[in-house]
């Protein structure tokens, strides 16, 4: 039997098994960097399979699988394991039961995939070649993220892989697809925090303070003419003011205003230069306006830059195991992803898994109380890993 048969035949006979990893996951969410239990659970099923394994990165664990002739071919598989704030609100079985923390990212489902790609490449290392690195990498939710601290580490090196492949759930997609995309496919991420201060005074004699409610709503404005006027038009970038705390009353003008939101940009070059355009214009628009300006830009991820021959390679395989039709290509999209970390140092390919059935409501979409997923993706998800694991390379 031919290895896609087989590694198909396996992802079906072990669905029940990474079904049930899944639910406990789960039903057993951490923050990130809290993933204390989490990283015992990943080691422990390890250790079942008879797969070697070291701790990195405090709450992170690097697998090896090695095929024949392992130095030939090193190939790494990243799932990511971190939780998000959020209560759930869904009526299920494997509902959180850590108060306020649910997956809602479905990095549970991530984890659960890779742990089965990893049994599969295990039972069948004696019909693929090469080494397989499997990442279970803490806190892709939180800045710095967690893949920083994987690099930091070393889980790149000895051996360095050729390429790396990580999955994402996709509520936009139907259960029994997949997409992928060549080249860039998810934006760079920095948030910005700015505080306005002047003296503050009565709301009746502005004229003998400097109004910062005022102040800021300019500064909001005015920060939207720097996408508008100076960004390439041809290359998407966002910039959003999300928060804007400031007064307490009607006939106070407020001694303080804090302002907080987010710079999105598909282009690293034009991403730090917006850095510096965003300093200079709130800077200089705050103080002509006769108050102080106190601003942090706190640089996060970086755009996830899906290498295209990689990418292609993957693709095609995706092709072969699920079928032409069965494989879309991903839309652009403005989110972030900490996997752009490991696309600046090695070729990397980012695909999605679709996990959508409106017939059984589930619709929801990441990020949100009632986010779920078909999980019969789970097998999908399972194969896919395992026949990229085998088969990805240049």
């Amino acid at each position: 039997m031919e290895l896609k048969n087989r590694i198909q035949e396996k992802a079906k006979n072990h669905y029940e098994k990474f079904l049930q990893i899944r639910r406990h996951l789960h039903a057993h969410p951490e923050l990130s960097y809290q993933e204390f239990e989490t990283s015992k659970y990943v080691q422990k099923q390890l250790t079942e399979m008879g797969i070697a394994f070291e701790t990195i990165a405090t709450t992170g664990v690097l697998g090896i699988i090695k095929g024949k002739n392992p130095d030939s071919r090193v190939i790494a598989l990243r799932a990511d394991m971190d939780a998000l704030q959020i209560t759930e609100e869904n009526e299920v079985s494997y509902c959180s039961q850590n108060p306020g923390v649910m997956h809602a990212c479905g990095h549970d489902v991530h984890t659960s995939i890779l742990l089965g790609a990893a049994q599969i490449l295990n039972e069948l290392k004696g019909e693929w070649e090469g080494t397989i690195k499997l990442l279970f990498q803490p806190g892709e939710e939180k800045n710095p993220g967690g893949a920083s601290f994987m690099i930091r580490d070393g889980a790149l090196e000895n051996p360095k892989p050729a390429g790396i492949i990580a999955l994402h759930v996709h509520p936009g997609l139907d259960f029994g697809k997949l997409s992928f995309r060549k080249g860039r496919a998810m934006a760079s991420a920095d948030e910005i925090f700015m505080t306005i201060r002047s003296k503050g005074g009565h709301a009746a004699a502005p004229h003998l303070t400097a109004d910062t409610i005022l102040i800021a709503s300019q500064l909001i404005v005015s920060l939207q003419q720097i996408i508008s006027r100076n960004n390439n038009p041809l290359s998407p970038s966002v910039l959003s003011i999300c928060s804007i705390q400031g007064g307490h009353t009607t006939n106070v003008i407020p001694s303080e205003v804090k302002l907080k939101g987010t710079f999105r940009a598909m282009d690293e070059g034009w991403r730090f230069e917006a850095h510096e355009l965003i300093r200079k214009q709130a800077k200089g628009l705050v103080e002509a306006m006769g108050a102080e300006l106190d601003l942090l830009i706190d640089v996060g991820y970086p755009t996830v830059d899906n290498d295209p021959a990689f990418s292609e390679v993957n693709w095609k395989l995706a092709d072969e195991y699920m079928g032409k039709e069965n494989v879309l290509e991903t839309e652009l999209r403005m989110g972030a992803e900490d996997f752009g970390y490991y696309t600046q140092l090695i070729p990397g390919c980012f695909f999605r898994l679709g996990v959508r059935n409106e017939e059984k409501g589930i619709v929801h979409n990441v990020h949100t109380p009632k986010f779920d997923i078909d999980e019969r993706a789970i097998e999908t998800g399972i194969g896919m890993m395992a026949w990229l694991g085998a088969k990805s390379g240049f």
